[in-house]
């Protein structure tokens, strides 16, 4: 991040939280399960997909994974409810991964095992780099049970390559993003091409190898590689899927869906959407460039 970049963000971060929430609402369906549920409505009568996540990672009890998980099941009930076509995304610290792995494991296995009662299939994210090995034990031991399970692999590490020959004999559904944590440069790598480069190396080898991709991207260039590559590979369109963030590149997120592809967004909400907001901040400072304009264009 530039310096430049750095003090946009720092501004932001300075505001208070009410004004934060203006421009932050745009990529948070809002602070209750009944907003979410509205703006998935509003996607799937578009014709897109999506992904609902309760906000919250890094807790620190086992009191509040408990919470965490019965939040996420209230989704399965409301998913169910009001059928959408939607399912779930969790972040294995939310389950309480920092504070016992087998404790969190059971909870990931509860949600799991509900997903597959009512047809349903849950996403477990993938965090920073100390949880890497770990998410993926957790993935696997679930996986030899239950197939409606997927997980997330970053392009910016220089492991995914060997990750995905190793996930790929399982058959993995996955969600192949660039990354978004600050790691180490003797682990990520840092040039952007290279990134796009490794993207795509490890998502020609996913879809060869016959695994299930969301191809989780907002850069334009990623997008027509992977729409050159599925041509080439002649991937059939039940094999893969686009996906983003909510209010972002919405011109994107049309095309696709306009281009007869499956294109399915990420929906968060809850109550903890401020940590949630400077993350995604410090991920493109071109949203903390957008919210400081605006702010200044109010005075």
């Amino acid at each position: 991040m530039s310096i430049f970049h750095n003090l946009l963000v720092k501004t932001v971060q300075a505001m208070p939280e009410r004004l934060v929430w203006q421009f932050s609402k745009k990529y948070i369906a809002g602070k209750t399960l009944q907003s979410a549920v509205d703006t998935v409505k509003d996607l799937n009568s578009k014709g897109i997909l999506a992904t609902l996540d309760v906000l919250g990672e890094s807790i620190t009890t086992k009191e509040e994974a408990i919470t965490a998980k019965q939040k996420a099941l209230e989704v399965f009930d409301a998913i169910v409810k009001n059928k959408l076509n939607a399912n779930l995304s969790i972040k294995p610290t939310q389950m309480g991964l920092a504070i016992d792995k087998e404790f969190a494991y059971q909870n990931i296995l509860e949600l799991v095992k509900h997903a597959n009662e009512i047809n349903n299939f849950v996403r477990i994210d993938m965090e920073d780099s100390p949880y890497t090995d770990v998410t993926l034990d957790v993935y696997k031991r679930i996986y030899e049970e239950y197939s409606n399970l997927g997980v997330v692999l970053q392009a910016y590490l220089k492991r995914t390559y060997n990750d995905t020959i190793l996930l790929n004999k399982l058959g993995t559904n996955y969600r192949l993003c660039k990354g978004i944590y600050i790691e180490p440069a003797n682990i990520a790598y840092k040039d952007k091409q290279a990134i796009r480069d490794n993207f795509m190396k490890c998502l020609e080898l996913m879809l060869k190898n016959g695994n299930y991709v969301g191809i989780a991207t907002h850069d334009k260039y990623l997008i027509d590689k992977s729409y050159e590559l599925i041509k080439t590979l002649n991937i059939p369109k039940d094999m893969f899927e686009f996906q983003m963030l909510l209010g972002v590149r919405e011109d994107l997120r049309d095309k696709i869906n306009k281009d007869g592809f499956r294109i399915r967004i990420y929906v968060p909400f809850g109550d903890d959407w401020y940590k949630y907001s400077m993350r995604r901040l410090q991920e493109n400072p071109n949203i903390a460039g957008h919210i400081v304009k605006e702010f200044f264009a109010m005075r």
